[in-house]
């Protein structure tokens, strides 16, 4: 019995660069009878990044991967010459263009629920409409989206421990089952000769070669599968490794998250299991897994906060602004602040794309609470350094750590630079890979050298002010200065 609803269908990859377990490979292949797929490298994003970005070349590699693995589920099923169609241009104009091309009556596609993704789906909806032809777009990214997760009155959560409990109620293996794209191969499509192009090299779409290979960054559904094989033999004591920045504890998956190399529903469901088996660490890590769905909802239910404060008294600090408060952010973003952790932290997400989390909010707290800048400034860095930048999490974050967004620590709570320092690297182990013109300094000296004895830090080699700056501001004194900034913060949650 023939049930299938078109002749023709189009799958549009996104963040979604795989296709095990592909939502809307999945769907268009039950729908049609013939499914192409295409990924456009989006001139509207590549246009405003750097010209060597690694998150360009991970997916770059990543999308050869996936032209072999579309290919190899084509040939399984008897199909010469399944698939990726790969081309650049303004994603706007091209997806509604190749779908005329190849008389495609519907596009499929992964939900992406950034605000200017949207704005830009709804503009292909509408010339796709135009054309008389569908856009459906899937749940792909997150295991529970926009407001499937609300509390008793019927409004999505802004307070992270409830929500988690009301996500644990509502998982079950339906929601965690993964989409079976390999019993549905037959229906992929042969590509056109003039379509069988492969993937362009970097300098084809104006990008050079970053470090990726270097840093032995894993690409593609291949890649993530290895990280996670090898996080699954560490698990059980993730809880106890993560905060320690020159351990091994993280699964490092974030990039993969972000790109869909794996998928969320194999990873949130192996991390559920192993916690109903008494893991703490999988416990945890599962905790993680729910706050990266809790920051989706958040951006999707609350888009004012991709532009402002969560909480809207929060846009009333002044923040530092000028000459000196520029000079300040360049000190923090090349790591010269001479806080040695805050700048051996910067000195891995320059040099790696890569930032521990437990440095994420230390770099943060620091820009934030020491000295004294808008928290929009670091999120606007992070988002062109970070290999894995995801907007929702990413402003999370950073609104987490300014206190102005949803489930914030409190403003008075301000991380101590040295005290991090000495809990979290207490061997200075990571400090001295970022920082080797510190590596001959020990205990308390590596991580407040400007309070060292002159003998041992001529004996380190060490010379504050030329090979090694003296601390930017006083954290003594920054505090006390951030709780005066906060203070319209708490005259208003007063009143």
């Amino acid at each position: 019995m023939n049930n299938k609803k078109y002749d023709k269908g189009l799958v549009w990859f996104r963040r979604d660069l795989r296709s095990d377990d592909n939502a809307a490979l999945y769907h268009a292949l039950k729908a049609c009878h013939q499914v192409f797929c295409v990924f456009v490298f989006d001139q509207a994003i590549l246009d405003a990044l750097p010209r060597a970005d690694r998150r360009v070349e991970f997916i770059r590699e990543s999308l050869v991967d996936l032209d072999r693995q579309l290919a190899e589920l084509g040939r399984h099923h008897g199909v010469s010459h399944a698939g990726l169609i790969v081309q650049h241009g303004r994603a706007g104009e091209v997806v509604p263009a190749l779908a005329q091309k190849l008389a495609a009556e519907a596009v499929f596609a992964s939900h992406d629920d950034e605000p200017g993704s949207l704005a830009r789906d709804a503009r292909v909806g509408e010339a796709l409409a135009g054309d008389g032809k569908a856009f459906h777009s899937f749940k792909d990214h997150v295991i529970f989206e926009r407001r499937e997760v609300l509390t008793l009155g019927g409004t999505p959560y802004s307070v992270f421990t409830p929500y988690k409990n009301a996500w644990l109620r509502k998982v079950d293996d339906f929601y965690l089952r993964p989409y079976p794209v390999q019993n549905h191969g037959a229906a992929l499509a042969t590509l056109p000769a003039d379509c069988r192009t492969g993937v362009p090299a970097l300098e084809d779409i104006g990008f050079a070669p970053t470090n990726l290979a270097e840093l032995k960054i894993s690409t593609g559904s291949p890649g993530g599968s290895r990280l996670f094989d090898d996080f699954m033999a560490r698990i059980d004591q993730y809880h106890a490794t993560r905060d320690f920045p020159a351990v091994k504890g993280p699964s490092y998956l974030g990039v993969h998250l972000r790109f869909g190399t794996v998928s969320i529903r194999r990873l949130a469901g192996t991390a559920l299991r192993l916690q109903r088996q008494g893991s703490p660490g999988a416990a945890v890590w599962l905790s993680e897994l729910i706050w990266r769905d809790f920051y989706a909802q958040i951006l999707s239910n609350f888009p004012h906060v991709a532009e402002r404060s969560f909480k809207p008294a929060y846009d009333a600090i002044a923040w530092e602004q000028g000459p000196a408060a520029e000079g300040l952010f360049r000190a923090w973003c090349e790591g010269r602040t001479g806080y040695p952790l805050v700048d051996a932290a910067m000195a891995q997400i320059n040099q790696t794309g890569y930032m521990h989390n437990r440095l994420r909010m230390v770099t943060a707290s620091f820009l934030v609470k020491d000295l004294g800048l808008d928290w929009r400034w670091g999120e606007r860095y992070f988002a062109e350094k970070l290999n894995d930048f995801d907007l929702s999490a990413n402003n999370g974050g950073w609104q987490w750590a300014a206190s102005s967004g949803c489930d914030a620590q409190p403003y008075f709570r301000i991380f101590n630079p040295t005290s991090q320092s000495e809990k979290f690297d207490a061997d200075g182990k990571f400090i001295r890979k970022y920082l080797p013109q510190l590596a001959g300094l020990t205990g308390t000296d590596l991580h407040s050298p400007w309070l060292a004895k002159p003998v041992a830090l001529a004996a380190a080699g060490v010379r504050l002010g030329e090979n090694y700056p003296l601390p930017v501001v006083q954290h003594d004194e920054a505090r006390a200065l951030t709780l005066q900034r906060y203070a319209p913060v708490k005259k208003t949650a007063a009143e």
